[in-house]
């Protein structure tokens, strides 16, 4: 059986780091006010003129060379994103551009927060399905961008970053012991579009900033990410007294929490990095998985769970054996 195996994993930052005082300075807020509703106390912004291709090319290069590859020796190039640099072309065609791949091809996917939870499902199905041998997954974002810098509730919780796995096929068994992804879940309801949304794009014919019902999505969240999490390990024949590390998308401090209760594993097995990122909605994944393995929380065979929620609503896990 055909497994996608993580082969490398990188990430980058833009340089600008922003503190919470940086908000203080502007709204009736505070680093406590932050830091006690969110756990986040800095983040990240990109520099002017700095695209959310451009972080992503760098957290791609990272993967690359991680994995000791060339970039046209990748098959296809997937790039979760919300924040493409133009409506068309792809930001992944321009990373493609970027790092000299020639021979393969390239596309976005647009989940939201739950965007890299969707591009690893399409990665692990052209490998499984042999339409490709290697995928670079990515997930970038400058949320930055689109934020409304009156709005104290949202414009605090977000920034700008991206991370990136190189995916290959390696023959497995089947069985849940394998390297790999083991199993995916993705759900989506559309009905709930007015929780988190931008209120701009082609039909207005303006970006929009990004608007949240704080309360509802926490709410949403904190239910649908766990459940999403046990059917995925389900599906691969496993429970979370099996799971190593949860590394989930890196919203709200709470969330993390909560959803972590709600599945049985002590916070001693989850990955956080919220507190140094803020949301960096689909690059929070692979960031967090990337700078898991800096900090050598994360080892070869251990078995992880990933699980994400975005505007839309969108919604997903992966499981996986690094």
């Amino acid at each position: 059986m055909r497994r996608a195996v993580v082969q490398g994993v990188g990430h980058y930052l833009p340089d600008r780091v922003v503190p919470n005082a940086w908000f203080a300075e502007t709204l009736e807020t505070s680093d406590e006010w932050i830091r006690s509703r969110s756990g986040i106390e800095r983040r990240h912004f990109a520099a002017e003129g700095q695209t959310t291709s451009d972080l992503a090319t760098r957290a791609a290069n990272a993967a690359l060379a991680d994995a000791g590859l060339e970039g046209d020796q990748i098959d296809a190039i997937i790039l979760a994103t919300s924040t493409a640099d133009m409506t068309f072309p792809s930001a992944a065609t321009m990373v493609q551009a970027a790092i000299g791949n020639t021979r393969g091809y390239a596309f976005d996917v647009q989940a939201v927060c739950a965007g890299f939870v969707y591009a690893l499902a399409q990665a692990n199905a052209l490998i499984v399905s042999g339409q490709a041998n290697r995928v670079l997954v990515i997930g970038a974002e400058t949320f930055s961008r689109i934020m409304d810098w009156t709005d104290r509730s949202t414009c605090v919780l977000f920034g700008d970053g991206a991370g990136a796995l190189v995916l290959g096929a390696e023959d497995g068994t089947g069985a849940a012991t394998d390297r790999g992804i083991l199993s995916t879940d993705l759900n989506s309801d559309g009905r709930y579009r007015d929780l988190l949304y931008v209120d701009g794009g082609v039909a207005t014919q303006n970006t929009g900033k990004l608007r949240m019902e704080g309360k509802e999505v926490f709410r949403h969240a904190v239910e649908k990410l766990a459940l999403t999490a046990d059917a995925a390990l389900h599906k691969a024949g496993l429970n979370a007294d099996d799971v190593d590390w949860v590394v989930p998308h890196q919203a709200n401090i709470r969330i993390i929490q909560s959803t972590a209760k709600k599945l049985g594993v002590e916070m001693d097995r989850v990955v956080v990095t919220v507190q140094d990122h803020g949301n960096t909605s689909a690059a929070s994944i692979p960031l967090a998985l990337s700078v898991g393995v800096a900090r050598g929380q994360i080892k070869r065979g251990d078995l992880l769970v990933t699980e994400a929620i975005g505007g839309g609503l969108a919604w997903g896990a992966v499981v996986l054996r690094w």
